[in-house]
């Protein structure tokens, strides 16, 4: 009766094989997220308070900081949307947000809103009247044009991106005299600065012309002001069909990078490590002689007379071209003439023993393999 050993893995030794693994990589990603969840900002991207990059606006956050204005960043919808008395709130572009939710915000009371680059939903709920035209205005040094406060007191700044057409009464600076790229209307019983781009506030134009002052003069209007960059969420449904909540949390992508740091120190952890060669003795030791045999019975036994003539035909034009100091890629004629030259061999019967046609039959192929040997034999012994 026969029996059969396991040869695989049990649980118990699978477990210990990788505990040590696991909690590794356990230990990784929980490091890995208190690291991000306390050194993250509380926002990111372009147009982001706490961004240095050239699209972030650090510097305008600073700015604004210095001259006594409480800033504060936030992505989440809840923030802009509690009550906002006596405050201000920017709410920057991008980020899709449904009737309902810009509705939320409209009812929260805010006393200053700044809309940069609002979408035409958003508009229509906290800027009603003011419409984008569909035209932009290439940025550009523009003088202001308006009595508002705010842009006389800047001057000439850098301007362009989308414009608007405002309704009766609204205050409109910054345009071509048709088309507007800042707008203050009074609505609601609160204030509402339309602006048409964020790039005059960002870290690599601030400082230019008068966008500096225009900015702090716009939006530093109260103490406390919540800079709102809109992301994904929704609170309902949407009346008219828009975009809905993202499929995955914008939070989501922490956990991934640390999971992918995870990934990346185990895998270093446990990859191949590139060392010396060892050298491994052979379980048995094959003569060159033997192979040679070997395969020439192969040969034999398939009657591959031409790839048997080929490979010594190969193998004597290699020694020729060495023994001679003939170039690998020379014309077969250049070859022929040269060893004719050397060895007084009749021109023909050298094309014809080194690039002649396969040989018909065992015998052909055996000549074949003793001319190439006596050839051989002379390049040895000139």
């Amino acid at each position: 009766m026969s029996t059969s050993v396991p040869v695989g893995r049990g649980a118990a030794e699978s477990w210990r094989a990788l505990r040590k693994p696991l909690l590794i990589t356990g230990i990784v990603v929980l490091v890995s997220l208190v690291v991000l969840i306390f050194s993250t900002a509380s926002t990111s991207g372009p147009f982001s308070p706490d961004s240095t990059e050239r699209d972030g606006a650090r510097a305008l956050s600073n700015l604004l900081k210095n001259h006594g204005v409480n800033v504060q960043g936030t992505e989440v919808l809840s923030t802009a949307a509690q009550s906002g008395a006596g405050k201000a709130l920017l709410i920057g572009p991008n980020g899709s947000l449904d009737r309902a939710d810009w509705q939320r915000i409209a009812d929260a009371g805010w006393s200053h809103l700044i809309l940069i680059r609002p979408s035409p939903r958003e508009l229509e709920v906290l800027a009603p009247g003011v419409k984008s035209t569909g035209q932009v205005l290439v940025s550009d040094s523009r003088e202001p044009d308006c009595d508002l406060p705010a842009a006389v007191k800047a001057g000439t700044v850098t301007a362009g991106g989308t414009s608007y057409s405002a309704p009766q009464g609204a205050t409109t600076c910054y345009g071509d005299g048709i088309n507007h790229t800042v707008i203050r209307i009074e609505t609601g019983g609160r204030t509402v600065d339309v602006i048409g781009t964020s790039r005059s506030f960002t870290n690599s134009e601030l400082a230019d012309d008068g966008n500096a002052a225009l900015a702090l003069n716009l939006i530093g209007t109260h103490q406390s002001l919540t800079w709102y960059l809109p992301q994904w969420e929704s609170s309902g449904a949407d009346d008219e069909g828009g975009d809905g909540p993202p499929l995955v949390p914008p939070d989501v992508r922490y956990i991934g990078w640390a999971l992918a740091f995870a990934v990346l120190v185990v895998a270093i952890w446990r990859g191949r490590r590139l060392g010396p060669v060892v050298v491994e003795r052979l379980p048995v030791i094959v003569h060159a002689a033997e192979t040679t045999e070997g395969r020439a019975r192969l040969y034999r036994r398939s009657r591959a007379r031409d790839r048997a003539a080929a490979a010594l035909r190969e193998s004597a034009l290699a020694q020729l071209h060495k023994a001679h100091g003939i170039p690998r890629r020379a014309e077969p004629g250049a070859v022929v003439a040269t060893l004719a030259a050397r060895t007084g061999w009749d021109p023909n019967t050298l094309y014809e023993t080194l690039y002649g046609m396969p040989p018909l039959d065992d015998a052909a192929l055996l000549n074949l393999s003793d001319a190439l040997d006596v050839l051989m034999q002379e390049v040895r012994h000139p």
